[in-house]
């Protein structure tokens, strides 16, 4: 089954930092336009922020001017840095992303999760 692989949660004192890492779990799979969202104990999985294919990100409010969304395609990977951590922003993370290949010449493009990394924030 095609997975994007998640690494880099961790428990980290408040504001403190955090970078996570998203790349698919086969090399024949390319991302495309990918999000990072987060689900916190007994809430909904809400959005964090998104990146293009051409590299813009966008991001929700709760995380502006803290967290950087980014890529690195010769990785074939995408970033989310987390700075200034709150209590607040615990949560299981995940990956979300459009991956492309190629079946006899053609491109598809699959939709794919990770399987979620927690961080925790300590006060």
């Amino acid at each position: 089954q095609v997975q994007l692989v998640e690494s880099g949660g961790g428990l980290v004192q408040s504001g403190g930092s955090l970078r996570l890492s998203c790349t698919p779990s086969q090399s024949i799979f390319t991302i495309g336009f990918a999000g990072w969202y987060r689900q916190a104990p007994g809430k909904q999985r809400e959005l964090v922020g998104t990146i293009t294919k051409s590299d813009i990100p966008r991001y929700v409010d709760s995380v502006k001017g803290r967290f950087t969304i980014s890529r690195d395609d010769a990785k074939n990977t995408i970033y989310l840095q987390m700075n200034n951590l709150k209590p607040e922003d615990t949560a299981v993370y995940y990956c979300n992303a459009g991956l492309t290949y190629y079946v006899d010449r053609r491109e598809k493009v699959l939709d794919a999760w990770g399987q979620g990394t927690l961080v925790t924030v300590s006060s």
